[in-house]
């Protein structure tokens, strides 16, 4: 575990998290409700598996989160191959070792909040240009994990981060009981390998109509939607509400990012041993990724993950457990 820390916090409402310098992942999260702490994240039981961790548990993905056609895209007229890390030929969460993977410094911390620092050196992965990326987790009274994140860089390149903790509301259940909402009249409809075709099509009269909340078990949930309201700043926006099977805690997510991808771990197929109950399986939770579009760079009319000296790159995401 070289180089790895946890750094645990605590909010003022009872709230608890660990935090691991590897990936800046969120190892664990407890929210209070009347019985006790509740578990609300998967996790790996050995720390040390954060450094293998094949599906991003808890991390913060990058260089860029999501996927990348072809695994190559042109910037300023020159083009930049990448690994080719998803199905052969394109690419996806940066790479390996993506940010994901690699240990973060310690840039400061506190009861209930900490900060880390990652150096990214230009090439690294085929990304041109060194970028600084730092990452502040933050437990708000009573309940809310805030994830606030910033990059810069010495030359043109991309930029796009995103939050990967796998939520489960009611430890043990399945992630389709769960019922969702996600606060988004249109979406990015996808090819056979996962990849936008380029068209941004209304919810309405499809199975990724989740304007009205609604159990995830009724339709297709996973892909790329696009949340309502201007993007960018500080503020964040609802992008969408998760109630937990017996509507004992609702999740509240909320961020300044043009896109949300949404998934239900019908893929996740880790034997690693998790917390105490865990089985880290398909359907053993859900992910709620605010991030840019994935393939962005191939697609202009998407909004742009082109990060230039003197521009901060900046994202804000909160988590907010309500209880029910």
């Amino acid at each position: 575990m070289s180089g790895q820390r946890s750094i645990r916090l605590e909010a003022p409402g009872g709230a608890r998290a660990e935090i691991l310098t590897t990936g800046a992942s969120v190892r664990d999260l407890l929210v209070p409700m009347p019985e006790g702490p509740r578990r609300v994240v998967l996790g790996y039981a050995d720390p040390a598996h954060y450094h293998e961790n094949p599906r991003s548990m808890g991390v913060i993905v990058g260089r860029y989160a999501n996927r990348i056609r072809d695994a190559r895209f042109t910037l300023d007229g020159r083009t930049y191959p990448l690994p080719t890390n998803e199905r052969g030929r394109h690419h996806i969460h940066g790479g390996l070792p993506g940010f994901g993977r690699r240990d973060w410094s310690v840039l400061d911390e506190g009861p209930d909040f900490v900060e880390l620092g990652l150096l990214s050196p230009d090439g690294e992965n085929g990304f041109p240009g060194t970028v600084m990326a730092r990452c502040r987790h933050t437990l708000l009274p009573p309940a809310t994990l805030r994830i606030d994140l910033w990059a810069t860089t010495d030359a043109p390149t991309l930029v796009n981060l995103a939050h990967h903790s796998y939520f489960n509301l009611l430890p043990g259940s399945d992630a389709r009981a769960h019922r969702l909402m996600v606060a988004a009249d249109l979406y990015t409809p996808f090819d056979a390998d996962n990849i936008p075709t380029g068209e941004v099509a209304a919810v309405a009269d499809t199975n990724r109509d989740f304007r009205t909340i609604r159990p995830i078990a009724d339709s297709n949930m996973n892909g790329n939607y696009v949340i309502r309201g201007e993007w960018g700043g500080e503020r964040p926006r609802l992008a969408a509400r998760v109630e937990a099977p017996d509507g004992s805690l609702a999740l509240e997510c909320r961020s300044t990012e043009p896109g949300l991808q949404v998934y239900d771990a019908n893929a996740l197929d880790d034997v690693r041993p998790g917390h105490p109950g865990q089985t880290l399986g398909p359907y053993a939770g859900f992910c709620l990724e605010p991030q840019r579009f994935p393939d962005s760079p191939n697609q202009p009319h998407f909004p742009s993950p082109v990060l230039r000296p003197g521009q901060v790159y900046r994202q804000v995401t909160e988590y907010r457990f309500i209880g029910g």
